[in-house]
């Protein structure tokens, strides 16, 4: 008895001695893995860094874009060779676009510091330039940053769109890229601003904002000097004529955002800051002047048609700030063609805007528009809705710029032909959308864009050989487009 006894402790002190080897053998215990937690503070889509106390949130859309008649994703036919109407046009557009943005958001003992990111990538359909089918001039991949800042106290550095836009940008229901009666930086500007809040959707905002470049707030500066017939024909009236930075725009805003609607007015101060007359700083320059324009903007909700139907109108004034009036995506120098019944070779209409004009030792002579844009919203069902919209601009040019402009079309004119590069210019159109479920939609919009130029009779043009128009006698008159874009759309 007492044997078996010795056998069986020695057996379990021999067990216990082994799973004491096993057990340190044995890797150390994993912590716990810290998942991503919710983060409410800031709305629906962010969740808290890992090991930080800031939120983040991803987004953006999938897009595929056809457009039929158009120029570019949804542009009127106009210039190389949209607006050529000839067998250099394309008779359909398409594009492909991934949006992709980043926002993140800080609680801090002086308020919410957010940083945010929008990057878009795009691949569009070519188009030739010239006789030549292999010589393209636009389309294929492109990158975009339309947002790029960090607010913080009430400050806002960076880009993003301007304080002097009404929140639609230049889609009061939808529509083109190029409806006039308003600004529009939807691609974003580069800016500092200030926004104080007083409560109850009562804001104020000031900003400074660079304009230089020409896809934001840059019209023309026309240096006439040096225009060509050549040039003439396509809407450009002589060299782009801007000098160096001197002074961002000064931008002004207020805005009253509550449950029944908005109502918004924006003031800009813009410096036109030319380069020499000649070639050399020798030949001297005009003095600076300063153009300015102002925008009021009202937005109605809740109206009686239907659960978050709205109307959208804004109205603009500008002298020496075109691009507060024919926005950001608005060709700033163009041509159309159509046929023509009076025995001219064709009908051509062409027209280029300016913030100013001025010749060998003039000075600047500012260039005056105004316009309005709007649009109603109607919600059929929660799937389905519809829009109408339009908008109507006039641009005139003072009498000392027309004159010199005059100077040079004196070369091209038909006898009886008269000069006035003054112009206005009008966008209508429907569309109609379907979400069949959340953040799908399908999208068909039809507009019709009107170039109503003042010039009249007929020109002796030299052609345009990037449109492959030979050198011919052609009729001065008013061109029209219609466009449909046909979208479908997914947001993430």
């Amino acid at each position: 008895m007492k044997l078996v006894k010795s056998l069986l402790l020695g057996s379990a002190a021999g067990l216990i001695a082994v799973s004491g080897a096993q057990a340190a053998d044995l890797p150390v215990k994993a912590k716990a893995v810290e998942y991503v937690k919710i983060c409410s503070l800031y709305g629906a889509g962010f969740y808290y860094m890992p090991g930080t106390d800031t939120c983040i949130k991803f987004g953006g859309y999938l897009r595929a874009d056809a457009v039929l008649g158009g120029a570019g994703d949804y542009n009127f036919q106009q210039g190389a060779n949209a607006g050529s109407n000839n067998r250099l046009t394309n008779y359909y557009m398409s594009r492909a676009r991934f949006d992709f943005n980043v926002d993140t958001r800080t609680a801090t003992e002086y308020g919410v510091v957010r940083t945010y990111a929008d990057m878009v990538f795009t691949w569009d359909s070519q188009s030739v330039t010239g006789s030549n089918p292999s010589t393209f001039s636009t389309g294929s991949a492109a990158l975009g940053l339309y947002h790029a800042f960090i607010q913080f106290a009430g400050f806002t550095f960076g880009r993003t769109v301007s304080i002097f836009d009404a929140p639609w940008q230049s889609y009061p229901a939808g529509g083109p890229d190029t409806i006039p009666g308003g600004s529009n930086h939807t691609n974003g500007v580069n800016q500092v601003a200030y926004t104080a809040d007083f409560g109850q959707g009562i804001t104020a905002s000031f900003a400074l904002q660079d304009e230089t470049t020409a896809t934001n707030g840059q019209s023309n500066l026309w240096n006439v000097s040096s225009g060509t017939a050549a040039q003439f024909v396509t809407g450009v009236y002589g060299a782009n004529a801007w000098g160096g930075t001197r002074s961002p725009d000064i931008i002004g805003q207020v805005r009253v955002d509550q449950a029944w609607g908005l109502a918004q007015l924006s003031v800009a101060a813009h410096d036109l800051h030319t380069a020499y007359y000649g070639a050399t700083e020798s030949t001297g320059h005009p003095s600076d002047k300063w153009g300015w324009a102002v925008q009021g903007s009202l937005a109605i909700k809740n109206i009686p048609t239907g659960a978050g139907d709205v109307i959208n109108l804004q109205a603009v004034y500008t002298d020496g700030a075109t691009r507060y009036n024919f926005q950001s995506l608005f060709p700033q120098s163009f041509f159309m063609f159509s046929g023509s019944g009076n025995g001219a070779y064709q009908s051509t209409g062409f027209a280029g805007l300016s913030d100013g004009v001025f010749g060998a030792g003039t000075g600047i002579d500012t260039v005056k528009t105004w316009g309005v844009r709007g649009g109603y919203t109607h919600n059929w069902s929660p799937n389905w809705a519809s829009a109408v919209y339009g908008g109507y601009a006039q641009l005139k040019y003072g009498d000392t710029g027309k004159a010199l402009i005059c100077t040079n079309f004196a070369a091209i004119a038909v006898a009886g032909a008269t000069c006035n590069p003054d112009f206005n210019f009008a966008v209508v159109g429907v569309n109609t959308v379907w979400t069949p479920v959340k953040n799908l939609a399908f999208t068909a919009d039809l507009s019709w864009s009107r170039l109503d130029q003042k010039y009249s009779g007929s020109i002796a043009s030299p052609g345009i050989a990037t449109a492959a128009k030979p050198a011919a006698v052609y009729e001065l008159k008013d061109q029209n487009s219609v466009t449909m874009l046909l979208r479908a759309q997914r947001n993430f």
